[in-house]
């Protein structure tokens, strides 16, 4: 085997154990940034239509319960 073909090789297995290693873990919490994203969001020009979202979605936890004790209700009845 020549010089040329020592280097490559080298180079070869440099590259292929470079590619194996861990990569880094992201120095930033996901839900922590998740959550700041959205409280930015809530300031921002989208803040109307985020609040409008948060209110339909109470709304929305609201008519469920009050279905539910509607349902309890009418069971007790029969």
């Amino acid at each position: 085997m020549n010089t040329r073909g020592v280097a490559l090789a080298c180079v070869a297995a440099a590259l292929l154990l470079a590619a194996c290693g861990r990569s880094e873990q992201p120095k930033t919490d996901a839900a922590a940034e998740q959550k700041a994203a959205a409280e930015r969001a809530r300031e921002g020009p989208y803040g109307t239509q985020l609040k409008a979202l948060d209110k339909a979605k109470g709304l929305q936890a609201d008519l469920n319960k009050k279905a539910e004790e509607g349902l309890d209700r009418v069971d007790k009845m029969q």
